[in-house]
């Protein structure tokens, strides 16, 4: 598994910082400091993470994380400045894994950084033969990829991750906190929206290709997925 770590921001002193502090914790790194760059890295190699600031010259985040998005799945977590809910939020729909505010605590930035790579880890190596299925959506754990009336559906690693623990809790409801934790690798804080956008993309893509309600939202408790 890889544990190369790309960093897009234009702030050279803080991409020294990370960089410093990341490979001491055995991560390979790789910095670029403007949009068009980066994302030309991201395009081209392959990376366990990519954290990715907003504001930058040349393609700002989002133009990157839309064009990173149309051709690879690669975790993003974005740089968001502190208190701005727009960013967060639009990340999130755009594509984005996770979030972390600046100025951020760097040993919670490596929690997250860590988070994922668990998750990709444990996707790839557990559950290799197990295939769920309900109302033509077909979850594939040995090839990590999803279908719905034969149409393949395009996921992010944590997207599929949502998919996947509301697929095999089937007729069961799953609260935010436990996807929350199960699928971001923390606990659920006051005004986090990342679960919602990720339950929200979901459905959206599973909507282009069926009219068929799969997931309901119970207000106050969490997520069911539907079997009939």
């Amino acid at each position: 598994m890889s544990t190369s770590v790309l960093i897009i921001d234009d702030d050279q002193s803080l991409c020294e910082l990370l960089c410093e502090y990341l490979e001491g914790e055995q991560f390979t790194v790789e910095c670029k400091y403007d949009g068009e760059q980066g994302l030309q890295s991201a395009l081209t190699n392959e990376y366990a993470v990519i954290l990715l600031d907003v504001m930058m010259p040349k393609k700002d985040g989002f133009e990157v994380l839309k064009a990173l998005r149309a051709q690879k799945m690669t975790p993003v977590i974005m740089l968001t400045a502190k208190g701005d809910d727009f960013d967060r939020i639009f990340g999130l729909e755009l594509g984005a894994d996770d979030y972390i505010p600046k100025p951020f605590n760097h040993r919670e930035l490596l929690a997250r950084i860590k988070a994922i790579t668990r998750r990709v880890a444990h996707l790839t190596q557990n559950n290799s033969h197990l295939q769920l299925e309900v109302h033509g959506l077909v979850l594939d754990m040995a090839s990590r990829t999803v279908c719905l009336n034969s149409h393949p559906i395009s996921l992010t690693g944590t997207e599929y991750e949502v998919l996947y623990q509301l697929m095999k809790a089937a007729g069961e409801v799953v609260s935010k906190q436990t996807l929350c934790q199960s699928v971001l690798g923390r606990p659920l804080v006051a005004y986090d929206r990342s679960v919602d956008m990720h339950v929200s993309n979901v459905r959206k893509k599973l909507a282009q290709h069926s009219s068929h309600t799969f997931i309901k939202t119970l207000r106050g408790s969490g997520y069911i997925f539907l079997t009939a």
